[in-house]
């Protein structure tokens, strides 16, 4: 099936959103709860799979949505339609700070391999697919798990990512990056795991014990902050439940803790 051709605006710096504008007819296909706002000729419903193959039979469409839960994504996707006689917008935005990838399918293969949740809204057409990492050393190391997603298709596709985004061309060249940072890349890259050398780098780096090396010809997009990398720095620095804040990160600010009680 042939992605439906849509127009797109990035609108925002560090907390970006995605307005994409629907001739009548045209649909979107996006992760559950992406929605940011639509106007009025758009209608949406959840369903069962990408909509990439609209012949399929409902054994197909369940088969497709549990590989979804897998991921520990939605079992639906929500498809967002044009049905209004002239150009309607809808927009989505990523569910933590960063930057909202638009990737032109057709200039990239017709294939993308991200992080399982870093997939936004895609044109509809595109298929959004599982792909199982075959090296048991990234299944269990690499921080992505043996399970990433795997986008085909020739139309628009959007990932989002935290922090800032880079794109790296590599040309028979390798690079090592921490396993958290990957975003995605194209065919072409190959994708695996290596331990840190040396005992004292390996406990005292701060880098951790492994680092992602990727090989081959391709484009690899890269993110400064991952989500689990914030979410672990805010817990680390969150006060007690029911405690006080005061003087957050001075001695100070421990000093009047322990005063308080806490």
């Amino acid at each position: 099936m042939k992605c439906h051709e849509i127009d797109y605006e990035l609108i925002g710096d560090d907390m970006q959103m995605v307005e994409i504008e629907l001739d009548p007819g045209e649909t979107i296909v996006a992760e559950a709860g992406a929605m940011n706002y639509m106007e009025e000729g758009i209608t949406y419903e959840a369903k069962m799979g990408d909509g990439s193959n609209p012949e399929a039979g409902f054994i197909s469409k369940v088969f497709s949505a549990g590989k979804r839960m897998i991921t520990g994504e939605s079992l639906f996707m929500t498809h967002f339609c044009n049905q209004g006689h002239g150009k309607q917008r809808v927009s989505f935005a990523a569910p933590f700070p960063g930057k909202i990838i638009p990737m032109d399918m057709a200039k990239h293969g017709e294939q993308i391999i991200c992080q399982k949740d870093s997939f936004l809204c895609a044109a509809l057409g595109t298929q959004i697919d599982i792909a199982f990492n075959q090296k048991l050393g990234a299944g269990f190391f690499g921080g992505e798990g043996f399970i990433l997603q795997r986008l085909q298709g020739d139309g628009m596709a959007f990932m989002h990512a935290g922090g800032t985004v880079i794109q790296k061309e590599l040309k028979n060249e390798t690079l090592r990056i921490d396993t958290g940072c990957v975003v995605g890349f194209t065919q072409g890259i190959d994708y695996d795991i290596e331990m840190v050398k040396g005992l004292k780098s390996m406990f005292f780096g701060g880098e951790g014990l492994f680092l992602a090396t990727l090989k081959g010809t391709g484009t690899v997009w890269i993110q400064s902050l991952p989500f689990s990398r914030l979410a672990d720095r805010i817990l680390e620095h969150a006060p007690a439940a029911g405690g006080n804040s005061q003087g957050e990160g001075s001695v100070l600010g421990g000093l009047g803790r322990l005063l308080d009680g806490d």
